[in-house]
């Protein structure tokens, strides 16, 4: 399911942080509900991604959290996305040292941001560079491989420019995007 970005097809926000690495829309469903969906924007955690802040949605968790793994039945998707990534540009508009990254939290999720990019290639390289990021593990010559503290295998990320040939069944582990 390809999904079409338009920056001016998007869900006006119900509440917007004033930082603005949160804010919350409300997402029509197919059965005629309405669902409160939840962005955030937050600093990465791996220490070998600085500057770059992790962009999360999905509907509020309870303590300020979102849920990222249950199944919607959105009216448009095109539309939340849409909303979620025109919530990333103004971020990145008032923070335009940053990158952000997006984590499908499984192998389906990940093909859609992987088609998302793929599909909407010359639209949002009006507006972003996107990265694909796959980590590693240096394995020496010697045939040990680099380790942690722990003694465990210490993976890496590995940035790279977007590759759009690259098949749907070879997804980056994570994607991410800044201003141009």
């Amino acid at each position: 399911m390809p999904v079409t970005i338009d920056f001016a097809e998007t869900y006006p926000p119900e509440t917007l942080a004033d930082d603005l690495s949160e804010m919350t829309f409300i997402s029509p469903q197919k059965d005629g509900s309405g669902q409160i969906l939840m962005v955030q924007i937050a600093p990465h955690p791996d220490p070998l991604l600085p500057n770059v802040y992790n962009l999360g949605f999905g509907p509020p968790g309870g303590n300020g959290s979102f849920i990222d793994n249950v199944r919607l039945r959105h009216a448009d998707i095109d539309k939340v996305f849409s909303t979620v990534l025109f919530h990333a540009l103004t971020f990145l508009g008032d923070h335009r040292d940053l990158t952000i990254g997006v984590d499908g939290s499984d192998d389906l999720r990940a093909r859609l941001y992987h088609g998302m990019f793929k599909s909407n290639k010359q639209y949002l390289s009006e507006h972003f560079i996107p990265i694909g990021v796959d980590w590693y593990v240096r394995y020496f010559r010697n045939g040990d491989y680099e380790k942690d503290k722990n003694g465990e295998p210490l993976p890496k990320p590995r940035p790279e420019p977007f590759d759009y040939d690259r098949d749907n069944n070879d997804l980056y582990r994570y994607y991410m995007f800044r201003l141009k």
